[in-house]
Parts: C-alpha cells; sequence; structure tokens
C-alpha cells in the first residue's frame, strides 16, 4: 500500500512551459467566491482545521494588540498630559460601544462576511453593490495601513535599538520595504502554521509588557514627584479636573488607533472551532467562541492602554514623544531601556519588531477573505482574484507604494489608518441598528443608535482633525470602484451561471425532439396573453422561417436583480395558454440565454436555434441597458456571448434574428 498522494510524473512527458508552470503556482489554492479559506493551499469545507477561540485570538491580536507599539507614543503627542483621560473614553467606547456592536456582528455574519455582509442584504441591487465598494475601499485603507505601519514602526524599532549598527540610520524605506516581501513571502509559500506563529508572538510579546508596564508603575509609585507634576501640568493646562475631562472627550478622536482588531477578529470567525452540534445554518458554539475571543481581546487591551498611557505620559519627557525623540512611535520600548537595561529593552523591541511585521499578516488574512468574497462575486474583478498568490502581489506592490509615498513615516499614517478603522465601524454600528430595528428591538435599537452616532461624530472629527486619512481612504475608494466598473465592462460578454438547471417539465419539453434541432424563441415575460405568444410565433415564422415542423419552444428571462454577476440558474417548464414555455430568473437577459442554450445542447446532445426580433432604439442606449439593466440589444450580444463561450462555430448554438 503507497502513502503517496499522487502519481509520480511520467519521465517521459514534455515539461510544461514556464508560462503554463507559472500560472498553475499563481492560481494554486484557488479559492471558491466565499472566501472560505486563507492563505495559499488552504483547505475549505469539513477538512479544515478549526482551532480554539484564543489561538484565533492571538491571530487577531497581532494585530490588536501591536498597537502597544505606537498607541502610547501617539496618545501622548495627540493629547499631552490628558492622555490618560483621553485613554479611559477610548477604553469606554470600547467595551460599551465596539464590543457589542461586534459581538451582535458575529451572531448575524457567523461565516466571517462581516458588516459589510449586513449592510448589503438591507441595501440591495446597484446601491448596495456600490455601498460594498465604498466600504471596500475603506477596509482597503485600514488592512493595508495597517500593514505599512505597522512594518514602518517596526523599523523604527529596529534603528533606535542602541545595538542597531549606524549604517541603518536613514534607512526607514528600504527596511519597511524588505520587512514587506518577508511577509508576502510567508503568504506565497503558504500560510497554515500563522496561528501557531501568532500564539508565540503574543504570549511573548504580552509577557514583556506585563514586566514593562508593571516596572513603570511600580517607579512612578516610588517618584510622587513625577505623579504630582504630570497631574499640576494637567491641572494648569485645563483650569480643572472637569475641564481636562471634557478637552479629552474632544481629543479622543485622536486615539481611534486603539480601536482596531474588531473587523480583523470578525473576519477570522471560519478559523474558530465549534461545538459538537452546530449546523452551517446554527453555529452557535462558534458564535460563542468568537464573543469570548472578541471580550478577553477587549478586556486584556483596555488593561494595557490604561497602564501604559499613565506610566508613559508620567515617566517620558514631553520633548521625547517629538519626531526625533527617542520615545516617538516608542514609548513603551523607551521605558523598558530606560529601566530594565539595555539588554531586556533589546529583546523587547525584538519582541515588538516581531508582531509588528507579522500585524501585516492579518492584514493580509483580511484582505484576503474580503476580496474574494465579493469582487469577483459581483463581476468586478478578473476571475484570478479568487486566487491567493496573485492578490498577495497586488496588495505587496500596493503597500511598496504607500510607504515609499510616506516615506515610513508612522505618524504621517495614522490619520488614514483612523479613518478606515472608524468608518468600518461606524459601518457596523449602523448596521446593527438596521437589524436590531428590523427585529422590532426597541431598547437595542435605541442603544445601538446612540452608539453609531458616537462612531459617527468619531469618525467626522477625525476626519477634519486629519484630513489626509480621507484622502488617502478617497484615493482607495476610487481606485476599487474605477477597477471593479471597468472589471465589470469587460467581463460583461462572459457566461454569469454557476449552474443551470431544468426541472421535470422543462426537460420533458426539449426531450421531445428526437432529432433534428430544437426550436426555441425568445420572448418578452411581461406580454403572456394567448395573443402575444400567437403573435411572436408568427412574426418568427414571417421574419426569421420558423420551420413548420419544429415544435416552437418559448424562452421567458425575468430580470430580477441586473446587478448581480454569478448565478444559479433554476428553469422552470411552464404550459401557458398551450404553448410550452421555459422560464428562467438571471440577472442579465443575452447571458442568461446563452447559458440556457449551452446547457440545452448539451444535456439533449441536439443543435437549439434560438428567434429573435431586432430591438428598437439607439444602439448606445441600448448599450447601456445592457450593462445597467441587463437588456438592451439582446440578439448581437447573446450571438458575442456564444461566440467567447464557443469558439468551435459547429457546436455553437445557431441565433436567427428578423
Amino acid at each position: 500500500m503507497t502513502t503517496m498522494s499522487r502519481p509520480p510524473a511520467d519521465p517521459s512527458a514534455p515539461p510544461l512551459p514556464r508560462a503554463v508552470v507559472l500560472k498553475n503556482w499563481l492560481l494554486f489554492g484557488l479559492q471558491d467566491a466565499k472566501g472560505t479559506h486563507q492563505g495559499p493551499g488552504g483547505v475549505s469545507g469539513s477538512g479544515h482545521r478549526k482551532h480554539h477561540w484564543w489561538q484565533v485570538m492571538c491571530l487577531t491580536g497581532v494585530d490588536y494588540f501591536s498597537t502597544l507599539g505606537y498607541q502610547p507614543a501617539i496618545a501622548a503627542l495627540a493629547a499631552g498630559a490628558i492622555s490618560p483621560l483621553a485613554t479611559l473614553v477610548l477604553v469606554a467606547v470600547t467595551l460599551l460601544g465596539a464590543l457589542p456592536v461586534y459581538r451582535r456582528v458575529a451572531a448575524e455574519s457567523p461565516r466571517g462576511e462581516g458588516s459589510i455582509a449586513m449592510l448589503e442584504r438591507l441595501l440591495p441591487r446597484w446601491g448596495g453593490k456600490l455601498l460594498v465598494l465604498v466600504l471596500l475601499g475603506f477596509a482597503a485603507t485600514d488592512f493595508m495601513i495597517t500593514m505599512t505601519l505597522s512594518a514602518a514602526d517596526a523599523t523604527a524599532h529596529l534603528i533606535e535599538n542602541p545595538f542597531a549598527p549606524g549604517w541603518l540610520h536613514g534607512q526607514n524605506v528600504t527596511i519597511t520595504l524588505v520587512l514587506l516581501c518577508l511577509l508576502a513571502a510567508v503568504f506565497l509559500r503558504g500560510f497554515r502554521e500563522a496561528i501557531g506563529v501568532a500564539v508565540l508572538l503574543v504570549a511573548v510579546y504580552l509577557a514583556l509588557n506585563v514586566v514593562v508596564v508593571a516596572r513603570a508603575l511600580g517607579e512612578a509609585a516610588t517618584h510622587p514627584v513625577a505623579v504630582s507634576g504630570w497631574w499640576d501640568a494637567l491641572t494648569t493646562s485645563h483650569g480643572n479636573p472637569l475641564m481636562a475631562v471634557a478637552v479629552a472627550l474632544l481629543v479622543f478622536p485622536r486615539l481611534a488607533l486603539g480601536l482596531s482588531g474588531f473587523e480583523t477578529g470578525v473576519a477570522v470567525m471560519p478559523q474558530i472551532k465549534g461545538a459538537a452540534g452546530d449546523t452551517d445554518a446554527n453555529p452557535a458554539g462558534r458564535i460563542r467562541g468568537t464573543r469570548r475571543m472578541l471580550t478577553t481581546a477587549a478586556l486584556i487591551m483596555s488593561t494595557f492602554l490604561i497602564t501604559s498611557s499613565f506610566a508613559t505620559v508620567v515617566l517620558i519627557p514631553e520633548q521625547q514623544f517629538q519626531p526625533g525623540g527617542e520615545a516617538n512611535g516608542r514609548a513603551l520600548a523607551f521605558l523598558a531601556h530606560t529601566y530594565l537595561g539595555p539588554e531586556f529593552g533589546t529583546v523587547y523591541d525584538i519582541s515588538t519588531i516581531a508582531i509588528l511585521w507579522f500585524a501585516g499578516a492579518s492584514a493580509m488574512a483580511g484582505l484576503l477573505n474580503l476580496v474574494p468574497r465579493y469582487l469577483p462575486r459581483y463581476g468586478m474583478a478578473p476571475e484570478w482574484a479568487k486566487a491567493v498568490r496573485p492578490l498577495v502581489l497586488v496588495f505587496t506592490l500596493t503597500g511598496f507604494l504607500v510607504t515609499i509615498l510616506f516615506e515610513a513615516d508612522v505618524d504621517a499614517q495614522g490619520g488614514a489608518y483612523a479613518t478606515g478603522v472608524l468608518v468600518l465601524m461606524t459601518s457596523a454600528a449602523v448596521a446593527v441598528t438596521l437589524s436590531a430595528r428590523r427585529l422590532r428591538q426597541r431598547r437595542r435599537t435605541a442603544a445601538f443608535a446612540v452608539i453609531a452616532l458616537l462612531f459617527t461624530y468619531t469618525t467626522v472629527a477625525n476626519i477634519f482633525e486629519r484630513p489626509e486619512g480621507i484622502r488617502i481612504a478617497g484615493f482607495f475608494i476610487l481606485a476599487i470602484v474605477a477597477i471593479s466598473l471597468l472589471s465589470r465592462v469587460l467581463r460583461s460578454f462572459e457566461l454569469h451561471a454557476t449552474h443551470v438547471r431544468l426541472d421535470t417539465q422543462a426537460l420533458e419539453f426539449v426531450t421531445s425532439a428526437v432529432s433534428g434541432p430544437i426550436g426555441i424563441i425568445a420572448h418578452e415575460p411581461l406580454r403572456q396573453s394567448a395573443e402575444a405568444y400567437r403573435r411572436k410565433l408568427a412574426s418568427a415564422t414571417e421574419a426569421s422561417h420558423f420551420p413548420d415542423n419544429v415544435t416552437p419552444l418559448f424562452l421567458e428571462v425575468v430580470v430580477d436583480d441586473s446587478s448581480d454577476f454569478e448565478t444559479a440558474l433554476e428553469v422552470r417548464g411552464i404550459l401557458r395558454h398551450g404553448y410550452p414555455v421555459l422560464e428562467v430568473h438571471g440577472p442579465v437577459v443575452p447571458n442568461t440565454i446563452a447559458s440556457v442554450l449551452l446547457h440545452i445542447r448539451d444535456v439533449t446532445g441536439l443543435m437549439p436555434h434560438i428567434y429573435f426580433r431586432w430591438t428598437e432604439g439607439n444602439p448606445v442606449s441600448n448599450l447601456l441597458r445592457f450593462l445597467v439593466l441587463g437588456e438592451g440589444e439582446i440578439a448581437p450580444v447573446t450571438r458575442e456571448i456564444l461566440r467567447e463561450a464557443e469558439p468551435d462555430v459547429t457546436q455553437r448554438p445557431w441565433v436567427h434574428v428578423g
């Protein structure tokens, strides 16, 4: 009995061309339209290994927890002496706002679709598609800037280490690009061991942070002068504590970086092991695990945010947070070197560099989950966008561009990062508010509406405070919308059907002919009177020479949602006024007709002939109607779709127009 998983290669077979080998390698691990797995070579379905919720928490935690590498410094730079109070506001928003919202999102999107899918369901047709594209633009901003900002901060920790060689100084962009290349290499090679690596990195990093924060708090306790100095600065600059709290509420949007990680946490839900009784329709165990994951991560992060913000603002001189200062973007690392020595500080730097670099892996996984889930299904991305490796290359090149444009500056990218995070959280809050309203849960609707307003205020305030964030997000949105619509136009002449199925009556209709062609007349579903069918048959006979010895079969396409792309076609056979009719619902009339004709050919072995009348109207307006409404110039478009789908003219269904 052999243990080989595949037969050995035939040595006599000629080697494949290099282009074919490269294509096979790039498209290996092709995802399905639902994006059910992440990473090249991932296994979907029942064979996919699941993990405990705390293990998956570490995967999303490399993004969430890694913000400790720069969040305290950014908070001190943005809020000064009141940063601990502003951090308390941030923690309150996290525990009382973001956490309840995403616990509900987890319950309503247990397959990792996230809040974007909830809004897509609430807003169907083209409006829903365009909304999804805009939200994907903000998600791309969030995840892409997570990759570049984290890599840039990892570079800063590397360069600022006292043992780092001098020639590294000034090489921030180059080092950041190298880190992004290493991240891409992980995904190109395979991502199966990601959770194991994440567990190790998070465990070591959090343990080291416990030591650093505890040592810093102890130092603050033994130096009451430092604490009183901070308190004097707080009261002197803001008059009284109540005024300081009011200012903290206004400054809070600048600290929004500490809210990252929730959307990623929902995206990795399919990785969580559920209960024994879980079903695909009701994965209750997976939902419970996800809620534990989100709650535990939020509590851990909130504790670190409060303690670290207090320790850093009390112990570190204000000028050190400024650009060029030793604590700029690395406040906890500064404390580690100052109070625990350069050796421990170097260990802390290595751990911080590793988790910041791997935070990009969490963001990359989020992108690889979102893009294949939506754009190819909308026809707004090439078919290869369902594969992992081409997307990894595209995202990596985009990361290169962002890094070069921002010169690997952490502070410069903070506004775009916060904008992406806040918009996604606002959309999630709006989605759960509408969901609660639809279910007539009045108290929850009111509570979620308040949270949505809070996130809306925070988002707007952040945009006014750091307008570069919305400009960057706008660039991503315009790029995604433009590329998506262009792809939709270029793919308009493809077959859209995922499968075609004829019911029993329809099968009887198409198999009634034992030889010769199958005559089908295209008919508008809005005209279903006996006179309409009689006149259509007479017109086909007179203008298109429909043969007298062939039983006419009418085909009607009902357009439900013209914004859809990939659909399953269910063909029903109906006897209407004595005429056999094939009725099918589809997003686009010509593409649906072409799919049904090819399926009838394959099922019966006979060649279908379809008969049309010329469409009235301007060709340009008919083209626009085809692209937007799924109708337009049906006869020539159907013929073109058949030509592209079946290169062999002898095997191509016939199109007659009169």
